[in-house]
């Protein structure tokens, strides 16, 4: 009787171990997603005191995560050896084209090129610039595109490249926000009356407008094939926000996800995303991440708050993640892979 009472005992402690080893913020709707996910890992703060940190990507030759501050105007740097630092400042608006002169006007996207250089959504100067992986307090950006049919960019925001080097990214009227109305802002400076979607190919110099049917388009990603390009499509305007895709072959849009319940219970906007290897999305949604099968299902979600984009490392070991208003830090959390 009493080897049973004690098998007993250790089994009951056994459950309550795994019990307390469940990360409460994550949520778990399809067990096939655990092959990713670990939902007893720890969520970790890296970077606190920002304004509104944007745009990350993993920089493989320093092994470290760049970042921006989108209204201090500065580009960042975090790794293990040296946690963050400022990398190059000012990173979006240095003067190169007209503006509100206030608000949200620092980089936002960044993207890393084959050469290894940064490229940078920038709203101030409303353009995809160029800049060395170096740091600058004085930086020299090379314009990459800054018009569509000689018309100049609203403040483009997010980029993707794909395998050929064409530079997928998207043009919201954000360096045009007032964030004490917290409203678009009609000005003689803009010149493009819609918010695009557009692929810049760099042999060519020509810029092809993909879609100009997302009222508010932000982050956005291709699959691993490339046949098809996820625009997340926030809800400011309409309070209808959701996940669009397009088809690459013929320019065909429809929507891939929407679930107005999450919009009504939580927080957060679809606003930044990374596709990973696998084919699932990891998009900033209500409710922090949600981890969307290719098939449009929803399979997990990570609470790390209001968040505006996150990205992978290079072995797709970590998801790092940057918070919104309110939330103003960037996190990690590690992955199964």
């Amino acid at each position: 009787m009493r080897n049973i009472l004690n098998l007993l005992i250790i089994i009951l402690l056994l459950s309550c171990s795994n019990n307390e080893k469940q990360n409460p913020s994550i949520t778990i709707f399809d067990e096939s997603i655990e092959n990713i996910i670990n939902s007893t890992a720890e969520i970790e703060e890296l970077v606190d005191s920002l304004f509104i940190p944007e745009g990350p990507v993993w920089d493989e030759s320093s092994n470290s995560l760049l970042f921006v501050d989108v209204l201090s105007n500065k580009l960042y740097k975090w790794n293990e050896e040296n946690g963050a630092s400022e990398y190059i400042s000012p990173s979006g608006n240095t003067g190169y084209a007209p503006n509100l002169g206030q608000g949200i006007l620092g980089a936002n996207g960044l993207a890393i090129d084959s050469e290894g250089n940064i490229l940078a959504c920038q709203h101030g100067d409303r353009r995809i610039a160029r800049i060395a992986n170096k740091s600058s307090n004085d930086p020299m950006f090379e314009t990459i595109v800054d018009n569509f049919e000689g018309q100049t960019f609203n403040s483009p925001n997010d980029l993707t490249i794909s395998k050929d080097g064409s530079i997928y990214f998207s043009d919201p009227a954000f360096g045009f926000f007032d964030l004490d109305s917290f409203q678009f802002v009609d000005s003689e400076l803009r010149q493009l009356d819609f918010n695009g979607i557009y692929k810049y190919n760099p042999e060519t110099k020509i810029t092809e407008l993909i879609t100009k049917d997302i009222d508010l388009p932000n982050g956005l990603a291709l699959s691993p094939d490339e046949k098809t390009l996820y625009i997340n499509k926030m809800g400011m305007l309409d309070s209808n926000q959701r996940m669009m895709k397009v088809n690459l072959e013929n320019n065909e849009l429809e929507t891939f996800f929407e679930d107005k319940e999450l919009s009504e219970k939580y927080e957060g906007n679809f606003d930044g995303m990374k596709v990973h290897s696998s084919g699932n999305i990891f998009t900033t949604g209500p409710g922090g991440i949600l981890v969307i099968s290719p098939e449009g299902k929803l399979k997990a979600q990570l609470d790390f708050g209001p968040i505006t984009n996150c990205a992978f490392d290079t072995n797709e070991e970590y998801l790092y993640v940057t918070g919104f208003i309110g939330n103003e830090k960037v996190y990690r959390i590690k992955l199964n892979n």
